[in-house]
């Protein structure tokens, strides 16, 4: 088969007679001759105006200018590279099982949206694991995770869903039997049902904005709980109040079920990312999920919930 060396065929020629070391081995890979490879690689000298090769009759090596010149061509030629594949991957139809670890909470968000990815992609079988436990992806075989808080894998990739909200919530009833807290320091006197979190063992700080020198937070903590399901119940129980994100709290705030409390002076939103093990490649079935969960995941802001504290304070 004839194969046309033009600049980028060059470049290939180059850079793979660098890589194993000789024009033969070079040819060898490419299907060409090593009086082929020679000649393409001594064109690229006379455009470059340098040279790359010290060349003697048993061997060659780079030049100097050649060392640098070939660490930025083999990332051109990974990149193109990439390209093809990229490009290859989307006429294939993603397929296969698909693991994907979430914290316990999350199925509130995830089980809504999956009907229709499974509508879209039927060839993917989902393996899901409703987990607060972290987990390793590469070791454990995940292809797909959602988490919060920070992420410093280097071997991981990162795409940041929507924030959401935290929430300080209570019962009308328990609002009824202690007052409605008017600003953070009436928590003193306020009973708490707190979330610990499962691998660190460290009680959620809840998030208030305070002004500069008020005294620390001294709510008496009635129950602490690793599970937001459970910790949600308790407080709909009117136990005390509890923090939720504003996704868990929607349906017991519209119902009035709970209302929120110190609205105001809430701090910043939280937020979920979708994390995968980093991979010159990535999957079709794994691209497809990262994009679709991306679309429609808090798609749907709870920017303004119902059940808003309004109750007299009693007592």
């Amino acid at each position: 088969m004839t194969v046309t060396m033009d600049r980028l065929g060059g470049l290939t020629a180059f850079v793979r007679t660098a890589d194993l070391g000789s024009f033969v081995a070079a040819g060898r890979v490419l299907g060409l001759s090593a009086s082929a490879i020679g000649k393409a690689v001594t064109k690229l000298e006379q455009q470059l105006g340098v040279r790359l090769f010290q060349r003697s009759t048993r061997s060659i090596r780079l030049t100097e200018e050649g060392r640098l010149f070939h660490e930025r061509c083999r990332r051109i030629l990974d990149d193109l590279d990439d390209a093809q594949a990229a490009l290859a991957r989307t006429m294939e139809a993603p397929r296969g099982r698909l693991r994907i670890s979430a914290p316990i909470v999350s199925y509130h968000l995830l089980l809504p949206v999956l009907p229709e990815f499974l509508a879209r992609y039927p060839e993917i079988e989902l393996d899901l694991d409703f987990n607060d436990r972290i987990v390793d992806l590469v070791d454990e075989g995940v292809d797909v995770a959602i988490r919060s808080g920070d992420l410093p894998d280097s071997r991981l990739m990162v795409r940041a869903l929507r924030p959401f909200q935290l929430l300080l919530c209570a019962a009308p009833a328990y609002l009824e039997r202690h007052g409605v807290p008017k600003c953070p320091g009436d928590l003193d006197r306020h009973l708490g049902i707190r979330f610990r979190f499962p691998n660190s063992g460290k009680v959620q700080d809840w998030p208030l904005t305070l002004p500069p020198g008020t005294p620390e937070l001294r709510v008496r903590s009635v129950i602490t709980c690793n599970n937001m399901e459970a910790l949600r119940g308790a407080t709909v129980r009117g136990i005390g109040i509890g923090c939720l994100p504003d996704f868990l709290a929607r349906e017991p705030l519209a119902s009035g079920a709970l209302r929120t409390v110190l609205q105001d002076q809430i701090d910043g939103p939280a937020q979920f990312s979708l994390i995968w093990p980093s991979s010159r490649h990535l999957s079709p079935k794994v691209r497809v999920l990262v994009d679709f969960l991306g679309e429609r995941l808090f798609a749907a802001r709870c920017d303004s919930l119902p059940g808003s504290a309004a109750l007299s304070t009693a007592g």
